[in-house]
């Protein structure tokens, strides 16, 4: 008897981003500062800092979701940041904070933010006008395209398949220049997971290892930390996160 094959990974296209549940994700992950938060946002500071406020023309934020706090990040280096996202529910949440004004459970964040970083804006809505939301997707980032990009629980949590894992990780780095500058955090270990009720949206498990794989090839001054497990979060089958920073190496 031929035993049943396992089931083909689900690919980042087959699930339907425009229906992206974003006020169960926000309940469930940033109406308050975690500690895993407090944890990212600590780390990418440290790379912010090293740059000059205004020193990037651009960056941009790759998948940006409803999250505000990676665009909060760099709006003392960067002239100008894109949230690139493909939801279009995600979208709306966007373009609501930045022509309406932030909700206020963000606040916290920013003053996290800031008082790592003095050179931010004084406010939020100051620093929110450096953004502006471009419909696209990593596969869609034209190469060389900014100084800086990060990208936060995306490449992992969008496919089933890693190897499109590995090549959405390849196209963050081809969409900064060279001597451009790459910052993102991964989910560790995560199966594919819940929302809410509707439906499972797909993600592959990576860990330290699978990031130095995919990223050391490709980069320079490649710096991989771990946070572990946030037991503040609900239960997504996660062991912890993943913290990249490095280089786009010179041109050769």
């Amino acid at each position: 008897m031929t035993p049943p094959s396992a089931p083909r990974p689900r690919a980042n296209s087959e699930a339907d981003w425009d229906r992206w549940p974003v006020d169960a994700y926000l309940d469930q992950n940033y109406r308050d500062i975690h500690p895993g938060d407090a944890a990212v946002i600590r780390h990418h500071s440290r790379v912010y800092r090293e740059i000059a406020p205004g020193g990037l023309r651009a960056s941009a934020e790759c998948g940006a979701g409803p999250n505000l706090y990676p665009l909060m990040l760099s709006a003392a280096a960067s002239r100008r940041v894109d949230a690139v996202e493909p939801g279009a529910s995600n979208r709306a949440y966007l373009r609501r904070q930045l022509t309406e004004g932030a909700d206020a459970s963000w606040l916290p964040f920013y003053g996290l933010c800031r008082g790592l970083n003095p050179a931010l804006p004084p406010t939020l809505d100051e620093a929110l006008r450096r953004v502006r939301v471009v419909p696209g997707s990593l596969e869609s980032l034209a190469p060389q395209t900014y100084d800086l990009a990060s990208m936060h629980f995306v490449a992992e949590s969008v496919t089933e398949d890693p190897a499109e894992f590995a090549a959405l990780c390849r196209a963050f780095v081809r969409s900064v220049r060279p001597g451009g500058r790459l910052v993102a955090a991964f989910m560790e270990n995560m199966p594919s997971y819940r929302l809410d009720a509707e439906r499972v949206w797909p993600a592959t498990r990576v860990d330290t290892a699978v990031i130095r794989a995919v990223f050391a090839p490709l980069t320079d001054r490649l710096r991989i930390d771990r946070v572990p497990k946030d037991r503040s979060l609900p239960e997504y089958g996660d062991t912890g996160m993943v913290l990249l920073s490095a280089v786009r190496p010179p041109a050769r």
